[in-house]
């Protein structure tokens, strides 16, 4: 894209980290502003905020597991602005233990959310934007979604987690391609962050009471635990990376990276699929840490 000035930016999980960040350089670079979150008032802080921009916003509390929530934020935003110009499925939650540890509520939970708000974002805005693209020539669009590193690896004890970001990286290389065959005026990105402070371990907060989670396993916790100081640690901030993904949309580039340093890790994998060979060991460069998560599980068992 172009121009951002005066067109629309639509962001899911809008009230917190990537998507508040986001929000705020939409109102910085002079669009129109839909801001959807689960938690309402988280949203209505958020709101107010980009309000004192100078923006045009509208709020829009949104549970993107439910597909009728979303047709509703598409309704609402093509009624107040159009067609968005920018979509940023990006609502997420986290989730760890042992892979046989998730319980069935842990799956429908992050897969729900991970996973299936993004393909209802999907759904809903392409035909909108596809529509607005076949009016008018000058139209631009740009649909971003937000997996992790850990759609493009699978570290251990992060087995549902892992699950739900590789859909995401699928989903959005298929999108890419998809829209490559129909049109040249609307473009796809996906971002893939590592370790960077947002508030996504804490995410539990807003679980719906009918998934809601059994007693934690001890897998779970040491999980949470190790991830609470990795992303405490992380060097790269929320705003950091909301700049990094309008670069992108700028520049029509489709992989975002937080911490390009990491892709040996993706390289590694690569590898041992090409070559047939056992997944390389994950702690290889860091076998403290491989050490440490070993002796935990192991004494909780």
């Amino acid at each position: 894209m172009k121009t951002f000035k005066g067109g629309t930016a639509v962001i899911t999980g809008a009230g917190s980290g990537f998507g508040l960040e986001t929000s705020r350089l939409a109102a910085k670079r002079g669009m129109n502003v839909v801001m959807a979150d689960v938690q309402q008032d988280a949203l209505e802080r958020a709101a107010a905020e980009i309000r004192a921009l100078g923006a045009d916003v509208l709020p829009f509390r949104l549970d993107v597991t439910h597909a009728t929530e979303v047709e509703a934020l598409g309704a609402a935003t093509k009624a107040r602005f159009g067609a968005p110009n920018i979509v940023f499925n990006n609502a997420g939650v986290g989730a760890g233990g042992l892979i046989w540890e998730n319980s069935a509520a842990d799956w429908a939970w992050v897969i729900g959310v991970n996973v299936m708000g993004v393909a209802h974002g999907i759904r809903v805005f392409t035909p909108m934007m596809l529509e607005a693209a076949a009016k008018d020539p000058s139209y631009e669009g740009h649909i971003v979604n937000t997996a992790s590193m850990a759609g493009l690896i699978n570290a251990p004890n992060m087995g549902v987690y892992n699950v739900s970001k590789h859909a995401v990286v699928a989903m959005s290389e298929t999108l890419f391609q998809d829209l490559q065959l129909v049109t040249d005026q609307i473009g796809a990105s996906v971002l893939c962050p590592f370790f960077v402070p947002t508030g996504i371990t804490e995410s539990q907060r807003n679980r719906p009471d009918a998934l809601a989670a059994a007693k934690p396993t001890k897998s779970q916790l040491i999980g949470k635990a190790m991830n609470d100081r990795a992303v405490g640690r992380g060097k790269v901030s929320a705003a950091d990376v909301a700049r990094f993904v309008f670069d992108a949309i700028a520049e029509k580039r489709f992989y975002i990276y937080s911490h390009p340093k990491s892709l040996s890790s993706v390289q590694t994998r690569l590898e041992d699929i090409m070559q047939a060979r056992n997944p390389t060991d994950p702690f290889a460069a860091r076998p403290e840490i491989g050490a440490e998560l070993r002796a935990a599980l192991r004494a909780a068992t």
